[in-house]
């Protein structure tokens, strides 16, 4: 009877087991599935970020909390993260380009501060300003793969009418074959965002190579409005290069070396010779519902629309000089366009227009 009565009991406990688990309908048990395996995948992803974080994130030497919000790392010169590249392994660092452009002309050279030095702070000699990337820079990207890098594909104007959402008010060089370098002087906005996956910029490119066999060499620098990127809709300087795979590409800003791009990650771009160049302004927009540059039409003029000015490129001689013809590229002028004119009177030389309030 005993042996019965367990066997019995083990019958009743198989039963109410499957009493309890036959009361989850379906969609419950659907549900209570993907909350397990969403809360797997949030902790992989964070574990993820974490991994990131660490590599990012170098030993400072000294920090600095900017009034902004911004946590900027002071980190040796030597352990900065683009030497992580396995390109970079042996590379030794240059403080100065060995030669300089010359020729300059336009505004004369100012103090470049930003908002985390403006009460006087600076970086111990040897060492470079970083802003810390956060846990929640990262995990506003799709992926921690993409987080940095542009989530479309590869964009430039030249694929202007290709690329689904990106549109351009850009002047182009066309006048000659090669180019070693360029310099302009751009008109600072503080563009509107219409959602916060858009982003509005001005900038230059710098590029080689063919964007057919997706083998293009781009070097990009100028100043964007991002807040997918950076979390909120502050103008910040920016800088953005292609193809991971002599000369080396230098970036100064109002007389300041900043820093350069290693001919050693290009291809084209290696030898220092670019065959484009181009200026202006660039959203990312799918609805074309965000503002480029100011908001206002090339038309609008002094004032009102954004313009970059004292355009120049530096040619074989290592001169700089006014671009010998330049094209415009805007394929939706009734939502962004471009406009482009020259002076040889004033300080401004050959200089455009360009922006425009996105399409109804």
């Amino acid at each position: 009877m005993a042996g019965g009565a367990w066997l019995q009991l083990q019958v009743a406990l198989l039963l109410l087991v499957a009493l309890i688990f036959s009361t989850l309908s379906p969609s419950e048990a659907e549900a209570e599935a993907e909350a397990a395996a969403a809360t797997s995948t949030n902790l992989r992803r964070r574990q993820e970020v974490q991994s990131l974080l660490k590599r990012l994130n170098k030993p400072p030497l000294a920090t600095i909390q900017s009034p902004d919000g911004d946590i900027i790392d002071c980190v040796h010169i030597s352990k900065q993260p683009a030497f992580d590249h396995p390109l970079l392994k042996n590379h030794t660092i240059q403080m100065r380009p060995s030669i300089q452009p010359s020729g300059m002309y336009g505004e004369a050279a100012r103090p470049f501060t930003q908002t985390w030095n403006q009460n006087g702070e600076k970086c111990p000699d040897n060492t470079i300003p970083i802003r810390r990337t956060k846990e929640e820079d990262v995990m506003r990207a799709t992926s921690v793969a993409t987080f940095g890098k542009k989530t479309h594909g590869s964009h430039h104007p030249r694929l202007a009418g290709v690329t689904d959402g990106h549109h351009y008010g850009v002047a182009s060089a066309t006048g000659d074959a090669n180019y070693y370098g360029t310099k302009a002087t751009i008109n600072l906005w503080q563009p509107t965002i219409a959602t916060s996956g858009d982003f509005s910029l001005a900038q230059l490119w710098i590029s080689a190579g063919s964007y057919q066999n997706k083998d293009l060499n781009t070097i990009e620098a100028g100043w964007q409005v991002y807040p997918a990127l950076y979390g909120d809709e502050k103008t910040r300087l920016f800088i953005y290069w292609t193809d991971l795979a002599g000369g080396n590409w230098w970036l100064q800003v109002q007389g300041k070396y900043v820093g350069y791009w290693p001919s050693s990650i290009f291809t084209h771009l290696q030898t220092g010779v670019a065959d484009t160049v181009e200026w202006g302004g660039e959203v990312n927009s799918p609805r074309s519902t965000t503002p480029m540059g100011s908001g206002h039409f090339p038309k609008e003029g002094f004032g009102k629309a954004s313009y970059s000015k004292a355009i120049q490129v530096v040619d074989s001689s290592n001169n700089l000089k006014s671009p010998n013809g330049v094209s415009l590229i805007a394929p939706l002028p009734n939502c962004y366009s471009v406009m482009t004119g020259s002076s040889s009177t004033t300080s401004w030389g050959t200089y455009i227009y360009y922006g425009g309030s996105g399409c109804p």
